[in-house]
Formats: structure tokens, C-alpha cells, sequence
């Protein structure tokens, strides 16, 4: 089994090969849920923290993830011995995500994220973190070429119609 940190070089390697710069990797789902099946489990697979709520950014050099104060004392536990510097969420001096990513990425440079997990307005808020600068967001899965011991598979659980009456 790969450590978190030889998770992350492969994950550079792919991130180089298709002219990325650096990546996000969310807690999430198509759906945007919290709880999240293995399939959408990326942010805990790479990092190693397996908290519900939370976000890995990388750069060629450098990573970070962001949680919230539900989760500083198990991300701390989860992420020692790895290169990830904790982002404690909405204390004193941490920047957001997008504010992280706009001060490591250069004019011209390239974020790749999966369209699927990331929401429109996440997007958004992103290219207005980078402001004047250059940067081109890439839709791009950058996770399942680098799921080494092999992605779950997308969960084929049965839906349900239900009468109009329980739906609003």
C-alpha cells in the first residue's frame, strides 16, 4: 500500500502529463453530499483523512487540506508524517482555498478539477479568488488513473419514484 505522500507524487506525475498545475480534490459527490460513497471518497484516499468534510489542494511542490473545527484534532492525527499542512477553516490567517490556490498559481498556469464533484458556484468563487490573473480551470478526473489498489465502483443501488404526495 502507497503512503499518502507517494499517493500524491503519482497524483503530481498525472497532474504534469496533462499540463496541470496544480489540483482539488473535494469531499464530494455529483450530488454534492456529504457522506459520500467509496467511489467519491478522493480527498480521504489521497490525504489519508477521513473525516466527512474537507478539501485537498496540491500544487508540483506543496498540499494542503482545509477542514473544520469538528475535525482539527482527528485532520492533525490523520495527516502526520505526510507533506498535507493543515488548513484549520475560518481561524486567524488561514486563506480559503481559493485565496491558497491564487497565491501558488502564476499567470498562466493551470487547475485541474473534476466538474463532476465541484459545484458551479464553487467554480466561480475560485476564478474570483484568482482575480486578474490568468488561470485556466481544467475539468479533468486526475483520481482514477491514480487510485492504485483500484476506484470503487459508482454504487448501483436502485431508485425510487415516490407518490407526489411525499415529494412536495
Amino acid at each position: 500500500m502507497l503512503s499518502t505522500n507517494e499517493k500524491l507524487a503519482h497524483l503530481r506525475g498525472t497532474m504534469k502529463a496533462c499540463g496541470a498545475d496544480a489540483c482539488l480534490i473535494p469531499s464530494s459527490d455529483p450530488h454534492l453530499s456529504e457522506y459520500l460513497p467509496g467511489h467519491w471518497q478522493a480527498r480521504s484516499y489521497f490525504s489519508g483523512f477521513t473525516g466527512s468534510a474537507g478539501t485537498l489542494a496540491l500544487t508540483g511542490n506543496e498540499s494542503a487540506l482545509w477542514t473544520d473545527g469538528r475535525y482539527f484534532i482527528q485532520a492533525e492525527r490523520q495527516l502526520s508524517g505526510s507533506e498535507i499542512q493543515l488548513m484549520r477553516m475560518a481561524q486567524p490567517g488561514v486563506p480559503t482555498v481559493g485565496a491558497w490556490l491564487a497565491d501558488k498559481l502564476q499567470d498562466g498556469q493551470t487547475l485541474a478539477l473534476d466538474g463532476q464533484v465541484n459545484s458551479q458556484a464553487f467554480v466561480r468563487s475560485l476564478q474570483k479568488a484568482f482575480g486578474s490573473k490568468n488561470i485556466t480551470i481544467k475539468d479533468v478526473d486526475l483520481v482514477t488513473p491514480n487510485w492504485q489498489e483500484g476506484r470503487p465502483a459508482i454504487p448501483a443501488s436502485q431508485g425510487y419514484l415516490h407518490p407526489v404526495e411525499y415529494t412536495g
